[in-house]
């Protein structure tokens, strides 16, 4: 005898309301165990493994991949064999025939967390499989010789109820395909091009975007000139943005009469609310120096030549940052207009932008006051890293409170960047380049970068942020003058 448990999307912390199905990871019919991970979501913030906290037969599973799906709804239900253990203990936590006499949730607890379950008592949302009820649509039901040995001797103990009014599966058998983000699977839906069929660049085979499109290009399809990398990659339709070097193509325009819909949802939706919201509640101003670099990129080739770990030029300027607001700490703030107070904070946890496939993501280094360059550069490569590999953890891109932007990679010179808010300041790095400079009274051609700060100007006036951002191009044309301070 089993009982039918349903695991429903829990809750992912950090005030998400909801995630999108990236790849099932198991089948209808599968044994999984307890904590075994079954689904990747894509949420605002990272891609999650969810844990199920049961172990038995997939008996179905709710919603194809590319699927938003709000926070309590079914994921999957799981055929759990009676009396085994299981976390969250009694028939409260599941569903199934003979559960609503059950007591409620014991002591036990799953040992891989995700807030919202696995170690408290279960959700208040229940849901039941009666005999001869339909299962709901976009359920995958359980049929006859489906998963293994064991897995059918259970499954046959609940296929019985549950009649085939699923909708059938469309995934191969073989299988799910391991792709990096469901907008890499819908570029590929869009030109007709089987995935199955693409040998992957990334980590164990991961299918990336570029290896979409140079598969799209290598059959003849139209709508694909280049690789897009940047901000606006969305359905294959890019911006016209240069980042690393690649030129990103502009998107052909839509045929007369028609339009073309994006939904402002997931990374994209967080980012465009952040951004409103920063452009509405805060007085922004901008000022910029352009500086001599050329004394600064010759002391990143000296450090590096002294052996050990190579330092990041971004790692060097963010240890300029953290020098510069030791000296005006009124800049490392926020400001609660509650109370209307200005709360200037002790601790830097410093962002940096980084660009990736789901869109501009802001890692944070925590308590970068206290890092080395080694050490900023060794955080900053790990959370590059994770953030390309969309694995980022939600409290490693929230609880900053100065942001570093190195727009530079992009190509552009200069910019006004958007404070990141509730923060009260953001410096920007354009692209390091040669030109005609006075140096020591001659002309001659040096290493010039501009440097844009915005700033808000309730926690400060112009003085204040002139003397910080004339304190960093100083340490930029002459980096002996960060040992003043050391």
């Amino acid at each position: 005898m089993a009982v039918v448990r349903e695991f429903t999307l829990p809750d992912l912390g950090e005030g998400l309301t909801g995630a999108e199905i990236v790849r099932w990871l198991v089948q209808v019919g599968d044994v999984v165990a307890i904590d075994q991970p079954v689904v990747e979501v894509e949420t605002a913030k990272a891609m999650v493994d969810v844990p199920c906290p049961y172990g038995g037969v997939v008996t179905a599973r709710f919603g194809e991949e590319g699927t938003e799906m709000p926070v309590g709804a079914p994921l999957i239900t799981v055929a759990v064999p009676e009396g085994a253990d299981e976390p969250g203990g009694g028939a409260g936590s599941g569903t199934g025939a003979g559960a609503a006499g059950d007591a409620g949730a014991s002591d036990g607890g799953s040992g891989n967390v995700l807030v919202g379950y696995g170690t408290t008592a279960p959700a208040a949302r229940r849901r039941r499989v009666r005999p001869g009820a339909a299962v709901p649509a976009g359920a995958v039901a359980v049929g006859a010789g489906s998963g293994s040995g064991a897995g059918r001797a259970v499954a046959e103990a609940v296929s019985r109820p549950a009649v085939a009014v699923a909708v059938a599966d469309e995934r191969p058998a073989d299988g799910p395909i391991p792709v990096i983000s469901p907008l890499v699977r819908r570029l590929a839906r869009e030109h007709g091009l089987d995935l199955r069929g693409l040998t992957g660049s990334g980590p164990d085979g991961l299918i990336m975007r570029a290896d979409v499109e140079r598969a799209v290009r290598g059959a003849g399809v139209d709508g694909v000139d280049g690789v897009a990398v940047g901000h606006g990659v969305t359905n294959g339709v890019a911006n016209g943005v240069v980042a690393d070097g690649l030129a990103v193509a502009a998107s052909a325009p839509a045929p007369s009469g028609q339009e073309e819909r994006v939904p402002l949802r997931g990374l994209r939706g967080v980012v465009a609310d952040k951004l409103a919201r920063s452009r509405r509640e805060i007085p922004d101003a901008t000022c910029w120096v352009d500086a001599d670099a050329t004394e600064l990129l010759a002391a990143r080739t000296a450090m590096n030549a002294t052996g050990g770990p190579k330092v990041s030029l971004l790692a060097v300027l963010a240890r300029i940052c953290t020098a510069a607001l030791a000296r005006y700490p009124e800049l490392n703030a926020r400001v609660d207009m509650e109370s209307r107070e200005i709360v200037r904070l002790s601790e830097v946890h410093l962002g940096f932008a980084a660009q990736t496939d789901r869109g501009l993501v802001v890692p944070v280094v925590r308590d970068a006051h206290a890092r080395s360059v080694e050490g900023l550069s060794a955080e900053i490569a790990r959370l590059t890293e994770s953030a390309r590999a969309g694995s980022l953890a939600p409290a490693e891109l929230t609880g900053g409170t100065f942001t570093l932007n190195n727009y530079g990679v992009f190509g552009v010179d200069g910019s006004t960047p958007i404070i990141n808010h509730p923060e009260a300041a953001m410096l920007g790095v354009g692209r390091i380049v040669p030109k005609p400079w006075v140096h020591e009274g001659e002309l001659a051609v040096r290493h010039v970068v501009q440097l844009s700060f915005t700033f808000d100007h309730r926690v400060c006036d112009g003085g204040t942020a002139g003397g910080f951002l004339r304190y960093v191009a100083d340490c930029v044309e002459r980096p002996m003058v960060l040992l003043r301070g050391l």
